[in-house]
């Protein structure tokens, strides 16, 4: 319990840092949808401090594959409403003063001959400015011209990419781009996580499919860290944290407070069977469960043959497919056996 600013004794706010691995696991959709989403998973947990996320240059000018048929789409759109083929239902309304264009094409032949020009022009008039006049320059005309950065995201194509970086850091994302080496990326995450082990932090919220980050989720637990992974599959890292949700529902909002309860499995759409498997000796058991929630156990011996132990919510019975098959009575084969 802490003491608040009004003097009230309240439970201590735990903090979040989420760290992001771009090379392994970019958006599928919009950056900033996606980073926005990521954040409200995250404040289920606590106040998040920090969200960063790591990669190397190749991430932020590749193109996916929705960016690519998205602008194809547009291009197409573009052309037929030139060439008559296509009437817009309503006209094309220029975000910063308003005008009204019949097509896409002459907005922004509109916005590029006036809007862009004059912000080139206080752009250039920004850098020849030096000190206090120069930041009061850049927070008046440049930097808190919302109007004109929405309208540039819309209108405007990247040069490089499709401003994955942008969209990222207008999310409140901190984006360090690592060197183009093997595994840089990972390094620099790992070396983030061991930092956030040390400075106080309560939660870790690791968006990545990586094997790698095994041994430092490990760690991050035995130094009562919490851990939530972020993924597309939990039995590879999922399994090394206390929490598991996968990648596909956060981008698509779909992950509540509900979800991070600790053993609660969310469940993706086309998983309805799963499977889990282990060893020993000459002996093999496995294990699998469907949505039914029936529960079949099988273990082969090279002795003994093979049997089925199938239990449902209640009752248990039993089913022969070998040589042999247990009941309720069968006491004695049970210690026999095991």
């Amino acid at each position: 319990m802490v003491r608040n600013k009004e003097g009230i004794f309240a439970p201590k706010e735990k903090k979040v840092v989420v760290l992001w691995d771009l090379d392994n696991k970019p958006p599928r959709g919009p950056p900033y949808e996606a980073a926005t989403a990521l954040r409200k998973v995250a404040e289920n947990l606590g106040r998040v401090v920090e969200i960063s996320a790591y990669a190397n240059r190749h991430a932020f000018i590749h193109l996916p594959h929705w960016v690519v048929e998205e602008r194809r789409e547009r291009r197409n759109l573009d052309f037929m409403e030139r060439k008559g083929e296509v009437t817009p239902i309503d006209p094309y309304i220029c975000g910063v003063c308003g005008r009204k264009c019949k097509t896409n094409l002459d907005l922004k032949k509109h916005f590029k001959q006036l809007h862009e020009r004059e912000r080139q022009k206080k752009v250039n008039r920004m850098r020849s400015l030096k000190g206090k006049k120069r930041q009061k320059f850049k927070e008046r005309y440049v930097s808190r011209n919302d109007k004109y950065n929405e309208a540039a995201r819309r209108l405007l194509t990247p040069k490089v990419g499709y401003g994955l970086e942008a969209e990222l850091r207008r999310a409140g994302v901190y984006v360090k781009t690592v060197e183009d080496k093997p595994q840089a990326a990972d390094w620099a995450v790992k070396r983030q996580i061991q930092h956030s082990m040390t400075r106080g932090i309560d939660w870790l919220v690791l968006v990545s499919d990586d094997k790698d980050f095994s041994d430092m989720l490990r760690k991050a637990r035995e130094a009562d860290l919490g851990t939530l992974v972020v993924s597309d599959r939990d039995r590879a890292l999922g399994r090394h944290a206390d929490l598991w949700v996968p990648w596909s529902g956060v981008e698509k909002g779909e992950i509540g407070e509900m979800d991070l309860i600790p053993g609660k499995r969310p469940r993706f759409e086309e998983d309805e069977e799963s499977e889990v498997g282990f060893s020993g000796g000459d002996e093999l058991f496995s294990l699998s469960y469907d949505e039914d929630e029936r529960a079949e156990m099988t273990v082969e011996s090279d002795g003994l043959g093979r049997f089925n132990v199938s239990a449902f919510s209640e009752d248990e019975w039993v089913e022969d497919e070998g040589d042999f098959a247990l009941s309720d009575s069968d006491d004695d084969s049970d210690d026999e056996l095991f």
